[in-house]
């Protein structure tokens, strides 16, 4: 039997054109279409490589490669590889005649070095006191949605929220491909995996949620919502699991509920419309929009608390903190504050009764607003989400 490491160090043998990027940190994306095109996104800006892979035929030799150390197979009966290479790099494959052109690759990079909150602080993504507010909501339970475009830095933000986990709860992560890394002690990790040629071994995310309400979670985590799991998961948080924390593909707030309510229609369970808007209005205590902006950065452009569902409004979502753009630097760099809007979070006052407060900025603009009046609405200008 040939070694672990062995393999492993063969396999990134076929992958030798790429290599390179595999090695560096700064590179989070790798795209490769077709032999002689090869594309990588650095610090949010794509840029065409002078990288090649020698022919077809060496390309696809690297793909049934990585398809057999995953165990699967990728030809023209199973032209779509879901995958993982050694590092914990993602990669997705599409080859002919699904991709005519093809074959067609997307690695996302997996670091091991997982973003802190700090971190995020300092890059602009978002601020110390937005982040405080957070850590107020993620320790009270609320049950958060993090919701972005593809590569809008959702995973980074859930990680980092994470870490404000208090000390000594039990978290289960349930995820299709392993990429969330909580910065915590008792973590039990899930993954789904596909089922072979015949469906034979297939672990749904549907199945690990069932099996992880009866592991005595203190806290759920769902690494991305794309189907009828959004209803298992929206009546855990209706009967009393809180705190529960994922992601799902959204560009603002309130389309993040209609994805949700959609993915819900999605599961074999029939409930009337008007009573699973009411559950979802129930469930989610907070949306966390991330954004991939024009300039090639990843910021938070929103903190909006979900307050229920009206049947003659709909559902009522006000915004905590917008990002503010003030135009461009001399770089061409947006330029962007991160606001709170004046209002508090329903549970306040059990944040007080708990010794814990939210930063003085988020009180001042609540004083602020209130002497402006109930229906005065604050100019935020070009609010984030046009630039991703």
């Amino acid at each position: 039997m040939i070694p672990k490491e062995v393999y492993e160090e063969t396999l990134l043998s076929f992958l030798a054109p790429v290599r390179p990027f595999l090695d560096d940190p700064k590179v989070s994306e790798i795209m490769i279409n077709g032999p002689n095109q090869i594309f990588i996104e650095k610090a949010g800006k794509l840029t065409l490589t002078d990288a090649r892979f020698p022919s077809l035929e060496a390309l696809n030799a690297a793909l049934r490669n990585i398809a057999q150390y995953v165990g699967k197979m990728i030809n023209e009966d199973n032209p779509i590889l879901e995958a993982r290479l050694p590092d914990g790099s993602r990669i997705e494959a599409v080859v002919p005649p699904a991709a005519p052109d093809g074959p067609d690759v997307s690695i996302r990079r997996f670091f091991k070095e997982t973003l802190t909150v700090q971190r995020l602080v300092d890059f602009g993504s978002l601020t110390s006191e937005a982040a405080q507010l957070l850590e107020c909501l993620v320790v009270m339970k609320q049950n958060i949605v993090v919701a972005g475009g593809t590569g809008s830095g959702k995973t980074s933000m859930l990680n980092a929220l994470s870490s404000f986990i208090p000390d000594g709860e039990r978290i289960v992560i349930i995820e299709d491909s392993r990429e969330v890394q909580l910065q915590r002690q008792h973590v039990v990790q899930l993954e789904a995996r596909p089922g072979d040629a015949k469906g034979k071994g297939k672990v749904t995310i549907r199945d690990l949620f069932r099996a992880t309400l009866r592991m005595r979670p203190d806290r759920i985590v769902v690494g991305e919502i794309r189907g009828g799991e959004a209803l298992d998961l929206v009546q855990a948080m209706t009967s009393g699991h809180g705190g529960c924390i994922t992601t799902v593909h959204a560009t603002y707030p309130h389309d993040t509920l209609t994805r949700l309510e959609t993915m819900s229609l999605m599961s074999d369970v029939e409930l009337p419309l008007s009573a699973l808007r009411v559950q979802l209005g129930s469930a989610i205590n907070l949306v966390v929009q991330t954004s991939r902006l024009q300039d090639g950065s990843r910021k938070v452009t929103h903190v909006s608390e979900v307050r229920g569902y009206h049947a003659d409004k709909g559902f009522e979502i006000v915004d905590l903190f917008v990002r503010r753009f003030h135009g461009r630097d001399e770089e061409g760099n947006l330029i962007s504050t991160f606001e709170p809007t004046g209002e508090l979070p329903l549970c306040t006052d059990m944040v007080h009764s708990y010794g814990m407060a939210f930063p003085e900025a988020v009180y001042e603009a609540a004083r602020v607003r209130a002497e402006q009046g109930p229906d005065a609405q604050p100019d935020y200008g070009q609010v984030g989400g046009h630039h991703g």
